[in-house]
C-alpha cells in the first residue's frame, strides 16, 4: 500500500478520520484561532459592564449589616444572605403602593403605544395618501427634539387640561412615541403588497387586512415596541417628578429617591430597592425575549 493510500480517509464500510473541524462566519470564511478568541475577549468585557453592576447591587443588597461591603479587595459573594433589606425598604416608605402606580402607567403606556403605532405605522406603510411623505417627516423631526426641550410646554399643556398631579397626566405626553411608530412603519413596509392585495380581490377592507394579515405578521416588532414603551414608563423620573405633587400618587422611581436622600449612608438599603425596579424590567423581558430576536427579521412570508 502506498502511501498516499495510507493517507486516503476511509470510505464507506469504514471508519473515517475525524475532520478537524473549522470555526466560520455567517459568510463561510474561517474564523482564525487568535480572532475568536478575541471576539470572546470583548463580548466578556461587554459582559461585565452591563451585568456586572447589576450582580453587585444584588449581592450587596443580600448582605447583613455586619459585613462590610467597602473592604478592600472587594468581596463579592455576600457571608450571610439575608432578605432583611428588602423588609426595611417596605417599611421605610411605601414602595408597593408606588409599584402599582409604575405598573398603571407603564400597562397604559404599553397598550397606547402598540395600538397608535402599530395604526400610525400601518397607516404610513400601506395606504396611499396625500401628505403622507411629510408624515413620516414630521415624526423623524420630532425625534430630534429633546424632551427637555419641550417640557415646560407639556407641563402647560397638562395644567391647562387639569390633568396635573395625576397618573393620566403622567401617561399622555408619551402614549404614543414617534420611534415606535418608525418601528412599525418599516416592519409593515417589508410585508409583500401580493399578500394585501389578494386579500382585497377576496373582498377584504382595510380594517381586515390589518387586523388579520399586516398585524399578525410584525408580532416581533409589536413586542420590540411593549418592551420600550414598559422600559420608558418604568425608568423615567424627570416628568412623572415634575407632574406629581401628591406622594400617594408618585411612582416608583420618585419613591426611591427618599432612599437616597434620607438613607445615603445606607447602601444595602439602596441596593435593595433598586433590584425591586429592576426585577419587572427582567421579568418582562425574559417574557418577550422570543419575540423580541424575531422582530430583526420581520416581514418575511411564512409557507
Amino acid at each position: 500500500m502506498s502511501v498516499m493510500e495510507k493517507a486516503r480517509p476511509a470510505t464507506a464500510g469504514g471508519t473515517a478520520p475525524a475532520e478537524k473541524r473549522r470555526v466560520t462566519d455567517e459568510h463561510g470564511r474561517r474564523i482564525r484561532a487568535w480572532e475568536l478568541v478575541l471576539r470572546y475577549l470583548l463580548l466578556l468585557g461587554v459582559l461585565a459592564l452591563t451585568v456586572g453592576p447589576f450582580l453587585w447591587q444584588l449581592s450587596t443588597s443580600l448582605k447583613g449589616p455586619t459585613e462590610d461591603i467597602f473592604s478592600s479587595p472587594p468581596k463579592f459573594l455576600p457571608g450571610d444572605p439575608t432578605l432583611h433589606n428588602y423588609e426595611r425598604v417596605a417599611q421605610t416608605i411605601p414602595v408597593w403602593d408606588y409599584a402599582l402606580n409604575s405598573l398603571k402607567v407603564a400597562t397604559a403606556n404599553v397598550v397606547t403605544n402598540c395600538v397608535g403605532s402599530a395604526l400610525a405605522g400601518y397607516a404610513l406603510a400601506r395606504l396611499r395618501y396625500r401628505g403622507r411623505r411629510a408624515a413620516t417627516l414630521a415624526f423623524v423631526l420630532a425625534m430630534l427634539v429633546p424632551v427637555e426641550g419641550i417640557i415646560i410646554a407639556q407641563f402647560t399643556t397638562m395644567r391647562e387640561l387639569g390633568l396635573n398631579n395625576t397618573l393620566v397626566g403622567v401617561v399622555l405626553p408619551g402614549c404614543v412615541s414617534a420611534l415606535n411608530v418608525l418601528l412599525m412603519r418599516n416592519a409593515f413596509l417589508n410585508l409583500p403588497y401580493e399578500i394585501e392585495d389578494a386579500a382585497f380581490v377576496d373582498g377584504a377592507n382595510v380594517w381586515q387586512r390589518f387586523w388579520r394579515i399586516a398585524l399578525p405578521s410584525v408580532k416581533g416588532t409589536l413586542a420590540v415596541v411593549a418592551i420600550f414603551a414598559f422600559m420608558g414608563a418604568w425608568d423615567d423620573f424627570l416628568w412623572p417628578l415634575i407632574v406629581l405633587s401628591d406622594p400617594s400618587k408618585f411612582t416608583l422611581t420618585i419613591g426611591l429617591n427618599y432612599l437616597h436622600g434620607t438613607f445615603a449612608n445606607d447602601e444595602r438599603l439602596v441596593a435593595a430597592g433598586t433590584i425591586i425596579a429592576v426585577a419587572p424590567l427582567i421579568a418582562l423581558f425574559a417574557c418577550l425575549q422570543r419575540y423580541f430576536f424575531r422582530g430583526v427579521g420581520e416581514g418575511a412570508v411564512k409557507g
